[in-house]
């Protein structure tokens, strides 16, 4: 190695450690040690100046007094703390950050966003000459930092949230036990079809991205959805997923489950007489929706099932096992990548997995399902439903009816 080099090796070493001054005599033994020439061989490995080092060299020879080795800089060296320009800065950009104590409702700051540029403006129109780098670090010097909103208020509280979670859990491990099936459902986000843009990114030529559509729909101002509506087997670590095409109702709902029991669940389960479900409380298989337990009721006297059904209290659905074991799989498995028809969204689920083992079907549902579908006292009659005796607002059993 060369000396400069080595000495470019050495500054990067110690470069953390060493205040000014160090760095300064630092830099002036390696000189005046390599003799002639040294001067610029170091400044050309430091980057330090050429005045910077000759001052080391000029302090070495003089020698250093112990009031000069106490301080890092020459007294008055550097210049003055924007706190010491300006003694009222904290105290103004503390009000600034605070409008609704000034009384003022025209105070620009109260209707925009309180960023440093924004906060550097109203200073400035004040008299003060500071930069956004400055405000930023004073800011941080206070105690702010910026911050995202912390979602952490919940408008309705449950309770006996916790309660439910752990009747839940007790159902899932004594269904299991038994070798019943246990099945999370949900319906995913509904998903443009066409050529348009789908969040992500994936390996392709530089400077070649897939072209999609400006709008999110067609020439002919046509916005055509898939719902897919997922059937997650907590036990086999599978997944189905019923792609609609219409709208998300209870019976679509149902008829996804119907599916999923006679394309794998049947056969995974031949000897199975209770089914567990597990799904939120709203959406088209809510705990209040009546066509939602008329469906239920049919799929049960079909499969001589009995049904069980235990749904997540309010506002916790991301518990839910089918958005993070199969939802968000899939969602990795299609991004960046246009869904431009039925049939590439249920080859995308389809090819869904994961270092796990999960295995993912899907199947495309062409039916037509109807919104607003009304449900009578004496239809709700024939629902052969009962309540345990824990949890009766979210825990119910259907049991066939064969009449």
């Amino acid at each position: 190695m060369t000396p400069e080099q080595v000495i470019r090796e050495k500054f990067q070493q110690l470069r953390p450690i060493l205040n000014e001054q160090q760095k300064r005599l630092w830099a002036a033994t390696e000189a005046m040690h390599l003799g002639y020439g040294g001067v610029s061989i170091v400044q050309r490995a430091t980057n330090l100046s050429r005045s910077t080092i000759h001052i080391g060299i000029n302090e070495l020879q003089q020698g250093l007094s112990k009031q000069q080795i106490e301080r890092v800089r020459s007294k008055g060296g550097g210049r003055n703390s924007i706190e010491e320009t300006y003694p009222q800065l904290l105290t103004e950009l503390q009000e600034l950050l605070t409008p609704y104590t000034r009384g003022d409702p025209m105070q620009p700051l109260l209707w925009s966003s309180k960023s440093a540029s924004h906060l550097t403006k109203e200073l400035h129109n004040k008299g003060y000459v500071v930069s956004d780098e400055t405000v930023a670090r004073v800011l941080h010097d206070l105690g702010y930092s910026l911050q995202s909103n912390s979602k952490t208020i919940e408008g309705d509280q449950h309770p006996e949230r916790d309660e439910q979670f752990v009747y839940i859990n007790e159902s899932i491990k004594k269904l299991q036990a038994a070798g019943e099936p246990v099945i999370s459902i949900d319906t995913k986000k509904k998903e443009l079809i066409g050529n348009f843009k789908n969040a992500g990114k994936e390996w392709c030529v530089r400077g070649k991205p897939a072209r999609v559509n400006v709008y999110d729909f067609d020439e002919n101002g046509k916005r055509e959805k898939a719902i897919p509506y997922g059937i997650y087997d907590l036990t086999w670590n599978t997944g189905w997923v019923n792609v609609g095409i219409d709208h998300d109702t209870a019976e679509f709902a149902v008829e996804s489950i119907r599916r999923w029991w006679n394309k794998m669940g049947k056969s995974l389960y031949p000897k199975a007489k209770h089914l567990l479900i597990t799904a939120d409380s709203g959406g088209s298989n809510s705990s209040r929706s009546r066509l939602w337990k008329v469906e239920l009721q049919k799929f049960a006297n079909e499969t001589d099932l009995i049904i069980i059904v235990c749904h997540l209290p309010p506002g916790t659905s991301k518990w839910n096992k089918i958005e993070h074991r199969l939802f968000c799989h899939i969602t990795k498995n299609w991004r960046a990548r246009p869904l431009t028809n039925y049939e590439v969204v249920v080859n995308l689920i389809s090819h869904t997995t994961t270092k796990q083992g999960l295995k993912v079907n899907a199947e495309l549902d062409k039916n037509k399902y109807h919104l607003g579908k009304k449900v009578s006292n004496g239809l709700m009659k024939l629902v052969n439903i009962t309540y345990p005796k824990r949890g009766e607002r979210w825990n119910y059993t259907i049991t066939p009816r064969h009449i």
